[in-house]
């Protein structure tokens, strides 16, 4: 699944491309978004802005429109010159929105959905989204008193909750994780509100780093059975959860940690 930094640098390079253009053709394999378009006529509408919430992708039309897509594991958006030819085969195409100079091309999106601005602002899907972790205005703290309401979750699935913290995926929950020297199995009621703080600080820079193009080697992340890069540990790796994601970790420099029990006379 496509993570934050990911949405993020998609929506930054469509907003640079298509911001104050005006749309000049439009297409939809969603029968909902079509009939909306036959309503609404997005064809001649100014793209206004693209933008990234979470893991939602976000197009702003004039009129109060907006085109939301989620990428779930497969979905991802390309940017053409017009008249360039596709990197994807036609069939995987689900939207199209072109302009004068380019076209911005969902290849096998899952999630679409064309909305009034006012009705997206009351959605629950961005409502219950706990803070962004890319948002200039970002609250560690507020993201870590989320996380801490689910005491009994281990902080790798605690990390994954978008109503605590939006924007995280795997990939970045292993690193930082890695790099705070936790256990991804620790139970978050383990764990001080410090620790919490510094392993979504961590995500965070990461990601921000990413997001600035800097090129990462990961400590962890899809190296099962291979040696740690500072211990020389063979990194364990585990299906973990629903989705069967797969957690890597360090066993000696990631510590478990299990709080003190008060004992009672």
């Amino acid at each position: 699944m496509p993570e934050g930094d990911t949405i993020f640098r998609a929506a930054r390079t469509l907003n640079e491309a298509l911001a104050g253009r005006t749309v000049t053709h439009f297409e939809s394999v969603f029968s909902r978004i079509s009939r909306a378009n036959d309503h609404f006529t997005i064809p001649g509408r100014t793209i206004e802005r693209v933008d990234a919430r979470g893991k939602h992708l976000l197009i702003w039309f004039s009129g109060d429109l907006v085109l939301r897509t989620h990428m779930r594991m497969h979905g991802v958006w390309h940017l053409y010159r017009r008249g360039t030819r596709w990197r994807r085969p036609h069939s995987d195409l689900r939207l199209v929105i072109g302009t004068a100079e380019y076209e911005a091309v969902a290849f096998n999106v899952p999630v679409a959905e064309l909305i009034h601005a006012g009705e997206l602002e009351r959605s629950p899907l961005l409502q219950n989204l706990g803070p962004d972790i890319l948002a200039e205005e970002f609250d560690a703290a507020e993201a870590a008193q989320r996380i801490a309401v689910t005491p009994e979750i281990d902080i790798a699935e605690a990390l994954l909750n978008q109503q605590a913290l939006a924007g995280i995926g795997n990939i970045f929950k292993c690193e930082a994780l890695y790099a705070s020297g936790l256990d991804p199995f620790t139970r978050v009621a383990d764990l001080s509100r410090e620790d919490i703080v510094r392993v979504v600080e961590k995500a965070r820079r990461l990601m921000r780093a990413s997001v600035a193009g800097r090129r990462m080697a990961f400590s962890v992340y899809g190296r099962g059975g291979r040696p740690c890069r500072r211990c020389g540990t063979t990194i364990a790796r585990r299906k973990y959860g629903d989705e069967a994601r797969v957690t890597y970790w360090c066993p000696r420099c990631q510590e478990r940690r299990v709080a003190a029990k008060v004992r009672t006379v």
